[in-house]
């Protein structure tokens, strides 16, 4: 499988997912191992076979979506991100919290990946905050998409690579060493939960509930409607063409007066 045949299938399908090739050029080879799997797991010949699988099967976007994923993550890999949780951002939120009388902060870390950024936060409530704030606890809700990266955040033990930026002094109370990785104490595992979601879904659920009786919602032709969609006809399945219905009832599927009426 030819690198020129998997370079022209991922330059054709990235635009249609709204990524660029540039963002791919360096994982190029990584990437197309991944796509190659996929083309012998599906019994097909070659990358133009698995083009046409696409361009026949809206379905297998999803799994392309999920195999040209490319997870970077370290614990606290933005510094200044980081800083300015620590210096005004969890105090903030945390000083508004306790003013609406909640004896919890919840955070939410979306596309958590392996849980590096989640822990993170943890590691920051536990060592920076607890002077300044005493009277509340921490509870992080981190999604992902990949079950297999959550697999891993759960097991929290992770390589010296991982680990680089975080504090010297903080890795010697937060880890203990198993045969050369750094895993987790439990105690600092506690606040964060893991939950397999996709973001995209999610957003989409929002847009359409956002979306006015009798709108029009143009995915395109590479896109589907999430699960729980029941309020959605479907005008081109194949343009991906849907109007939402005046009722929750199904109506003709004749377009409303204005062919948009936009969300509210």
């Amino acid at each position: 499988m030819s690198d020129r045949d998997c370079t022209a299938l991922l330059q054709w399908a990235l635009p249609h997912l709204n990524h660029r090739w540039e963002g791919y050029r360096r994982v190029r080879r990584q990437i197309c191992k991944r796509l190659a799997a996929r083309v012998d797991a599906l019994g097909l010949a070659d990358m133009p076979a698995y083009r046409k699988r696409l361009e026949e099967d809206l379905a297998e976007w999803t799994a392309l979506r999920a195999t040209l994923r490319v997870t970077v993550s370290r614990f606290f890999r933005d510094r200044g991100m980081f800083h300015a949780l620590a210096q005004s951002i969890l105090p903030a939120l945390a000083e508004l919290a306790l003013k609406k009388g909640e004896e919890t902060l919840r955070v939410w870390s979306a596309g958590c990946a392996s849980g590096e950024e989640p822990y993170s936060v943890s590691l920051l409530w536990t060592f920076e905050l607890p002077t300044r704030l005493p009277a509340l606890d921490l509870s992080i809700l981190a999604t992902d998409i990949d079950a297999d990266v959550l697999r891993r955040a759960k097991i929290a033990c992770y390589p010296a690579s991982s680990l680089k930026e975080a504090r010297p002094d903080w890795l010697a109370q937060a880890f203990v060493k198993d045969n050369g990785d750094f895993c987790l104490r439990p105690e600092l595992r506690v606040p964060v939960q893991f939950l397999q979601q996709d973001l995209c879904e999610k957003i989409a659920k929002g847009l359409l509930a956002r979306l006015v009786p009798g709108g029009c919602l143009i995915l395109g032709a590479h896109e589907r409607l999430p699960p729980g969609s029941e309020s959605m006809v479907a005008k081109s399945e194949t343009a991906g063409i849907y109007w939402k219905t005046a009722s929750g009832d199904a109506f003709a599927l004749q377009p409303p007066g204005h062919f948009y009426n936009g969300a509210s």
